[in-house]
């Protein structure tokens, strides 16, 4: 059965309309939406390797014009629907932070955490909350999506038919070590998060009137 759904979802993200459906999620999620397009990324760079790079280039570019949405959010409609959208994604508790960071650190937290698994729809709707100025936010934004999804492209890229004829073989090792790596990177951001608190003043903040 597992042979059958990795075939059957090579050839969707091989499909013309696939590239479409990438930047419609790459859109969506820089604002609002909970699911990140990195799994439809990695499945089309290794559907069709040679095209990696220009697939990356579609969820970078995308995921900066959703940023603007998101930062759109922020600034003029946060009271009408982006305080709703927060709490719908579960990202209350973290928007004062989120605050604090970027009005502590600017543009460097937004490239930095931009690149990072802390959703990226936090930081456009906080940016956009805050008024950052706008110029350094796309800029800012269009570094780290490029991080965040260039990677991605270029190594498949550069070694992709040579990993795709590896999953083909052990698909049920590396499915089986994928699941593995995502626990083990959850419980290491975990740690890691717990070790910077103590010493960080932004960690602390639990409400917009701490800022």
């Amino acid at each position: 059965m597992l042979r059958r759904l990795y075939d059957w979802t090579m050839e969707k993200a091989a499909h013309r309309h696939a590239p479409g459906w990438l930047a419609l999620f790459a859109f969506v999620e820089a604002s609002f939406f909970p699911v990140p397009p990195h799994p439809l990324l990695g499945l089309m760079c290794l559907a069709e390797p040679k095209r990696a790079i220009r697939f990356a280039a579609i969820a970078t570019i995308a995921s900066v014009m959703g940023g603007l949405l998101g930062y759109a959010i922020g600034y003029a409609l946060y009271d009408a629907i982006g305080e709703q959208l927060l709490s719908w994604l579960g990202l209350t508790e973290s928007f004062p932070k989120a605050a604090c960071y970027l009005r502590e650190y600017g543009v460097e937290i937004l490239i930095v955490k931009g690149a990072t698994p802390i959703p990226f729809k936090l930081l456009t709707i906080t940016a956009g909350f805050i008024a950052m100025p706008l110029v350094p936010f796309i800029l800012a934004s269009l570094v780290s999506r490029s991080i965040s999804f260039m990677i991605v492209g270029v190594l498949f890229r550069l070694f992709g038919a040579p990993i795709k004829r590896f999953v083909d073989k052990y698909l049920a090792w590396v499915t089986a070590g994928f699941v593995v790596l995502v626990v083990a990177g959850f419980l290491a951001l975990a740690l890691l998060g717990g070790g910077d608190e103590a010493s960080d003043t932004c960690s602390h903040v639990t409400s917009m009137e701490q800022i």
